[in-house]
């Protein structure tokens, strides 16, 4: 038995179980029992949501985005669910594919999660995967962020539920399409729940990244951290525009036309490459053809910045909250 450890723990979180559970209850309770979807705006829905196939949520500090994140984990409807698959990208090695884990259980301050160790076997066997070591596994923390939620909303009946979690390097287009092909029937199956984990725009020098737009026709620039404050809107204004315009381009759920976006923008949403697996997922089931029948429906239900930037030279992370439902 390999157990990969909760190397956060202590940290990004707390690391006492009694503490956790609490704190993870409170933000669950916070999300009202009807929310607002802001992307696209203007509905609301009931939580649970029923059908729902996916979420996405954000992976940073719990004391930054643990309560972002609550709003996406109270979309689940857990009754059905036997199996999660988590996918989230990796910050500290270079992957030009993806990566399955080689551990059979994953730790939380809470419980530890088996890991389906049958159906990562028959993925590597039907796929062109890498395999994590397990210093790889526990460096990374855009899995283990989800794992105390994962573990909090079926503690019910967590001995039922199973792990898959992939790890999801640079991919090119082809390859997330690639892969998304690969886990099509899984998404197909309600028994079946994704988690994509994803932080939204890292602003700042720090980041390498300060896109500024000053309004919504004129060009956008980016800010050196000795500029002047800018005239137009604020710059923690621009950046949610940036978002905005991010969460209306997954929303459509068209794999290509994310792309595009990010290639235009080069947004600093780190998690872009699973939130495209699961487009690209997505659209193998139900290719996109611009209607809003009965297909797929993604909409965002949160969104939070870690501070509002208004100086060149301060910093801030966005963070996003969503669910996907299918035609059952």
């Amino acid at each position: 038995m390999t157990v990969r450890q909760a190397t956060h723990a202590g940290s990004w979180y707390t690391g006492s179980g009694e503490r956790l559970d609490q704190e993870l209850q409170q933000w669950l309770d916070s999300v009202p029992a009807e929310v607002a979807e802001i992307e696209p705006a203007g509905d609301s829905c009931a939580v649970p949501v029923k059908g729902v196939r996916a979420i996405i949520g954000p992976h940073a500090g719990y004391s930054y985005s643990g309560s972002n994140a609550a709003f996406a984990y109270k979309c689940i409807d857990t009754a059905n669910v036997k199996r999660v698959f988590l996918l989230g990208p990796s910050h500290h090695v270079y992957l030009k594919r993806c990566a399955l884990s080689r551990c059979t259980e994953y730790a939380t301050p809470l419980g530890n999660i088996r890991v389906d160790q049958e159906l990562v076997g028959e993925l590597q066997a039907a796929g062109d995967w890498q395999q994590m070591s397990t210093r790889v596994d526990q460096d990374e923390h855009s899995l283990e962020m989800h794992l105390p939620y994962i573990y909090k909303v079926f503690e019910d009946r967590i001995d039922q539920i199973t792990l898959v979690p992939i790890m999801v390097g640079s991919l090119d287009f082809e390859t997330e399409q690639r892969y998304g092909e690969l886990l099509a029937p899984y998404l197909n199956d309600p028994q079946n729940l994704f988690i994509i984990s994803s932080d939204f725009c890292h602003w700042g020098s720090r980041f390498r990244y300060t896109f500024y737009q000053e309004s919504e026709d004129s060009q956008p620039t980016f800010l050196t951290s000795r500029a002047s404050r800018p005239t137009g809107v604020p710059i923690w204004e621009s950046i949610r525009r940036l978002d905005t315009a991010g969460m209306e381009a997954i929303a459509q759920v068209d794999h290509a036309l994310f792309r595009e976006y990010m290639d235009e923008t080069e947004n600093t949403i780190c998690g872009n490459h699973p939130i495209s697996v699961l487009l690209a997922a997505v659209n193998a089931l139900y290719p996109p053809d611009g209607s809003d029948g009965d297909g797929p429906r993604l909409r965002f239900i949160k969104y939070d910045q870690s501070s509002k930037v208004h100086s060149p030279s301060d910093s801030s992370v966005s963070y996003a909250s969503a669910y996907l439902w299918l035609p059952q």
